[in-house]
């Protein structure tokens, strides 16, 4: 999927930014207009359309950044993590199990926005399709080092308990459920290590 045009970052379109991605968050995507975006940010409207042309185009910044952030923060994960493949996979349920409390008090903000956006001409959509097909890729290619002949598998069976985690956390259905998709993902692990 090709990725849609940004926008340069003034410092009034980072006010946008930071103020949208809140209100989207909180309150979803099509609650909020560009009258609250431009207010909550300090800014005119006008100012708004200059910087990013429509919402569609602030809607695409929000996830976009949101995507960009949360691949680097599961990179220092990663990047810290002991180099048995085991602790690779576990390490971005550790990096989950650090970003929910600030930044997912309602779950995957991809999966909100799908809920939102699942139209596939959204200049916003390959964003969020990106982002999960990049966890498939991310648990495939860790699984790969656990077990090259079952790597697909593998990978699909954890970043389905990983985002069954997210949605289950979201929704508050049972305390500890990312730690409890982290206990299960390592068991799977130990039963496919050599």
């Amino acid at each position: 999927m090709s990725s849609p045009n940004r926008v340069v970052m003034t410092p009034a379109a980072r006010r946008v930014l930071r103020a949208a991605a809140g209100l989207f968050y909180e309150r979803g995507i099509h609650a909020v207009g560009v009258d609250l975006i431009a207010a909550e940010a300090g800014v005119t409207k006008k100012t708004l359309y200059d910087r990013f042309g429509s919402k569609e185009q602030v809607v695409v910044e929000y996830l976009a950044d949101r995507d960009e952030r949360w691949r680097a923060f599961a990179g220092e994960f990663l990047d810290a993590a002991p180099p048995d493949p085991s602790a690779r996979v576990l390490a971005v349920f550790d990096a989950t199990l650090a970003w929910v409390p600030d930044h997912n008090s309602k779950g995957c903000a991809m999966v909100n926005a799908h809920a939102e956006i699942s139209d596939p001409s959204h200049p916003a959509h390959p964003i969020i399709v990106g982002q999960k097909e990049w966890m498939l890729a991310l648990f495939t290619g860790l699984a790969g080092q656990v077990d090259a002949d079952r790597a697909d598998e593998l990978g699909r069976s954890l970043v389905l308990l990983h985002e069954g985690a997210l949605v289950a956390y979201g929704l508050g259905i049972f305390p500890g459920a990312i730690e409890h998709a982290r206990e299960q993902a390592r068991a799977l692990l130990t039963r496919c290590a050599p």
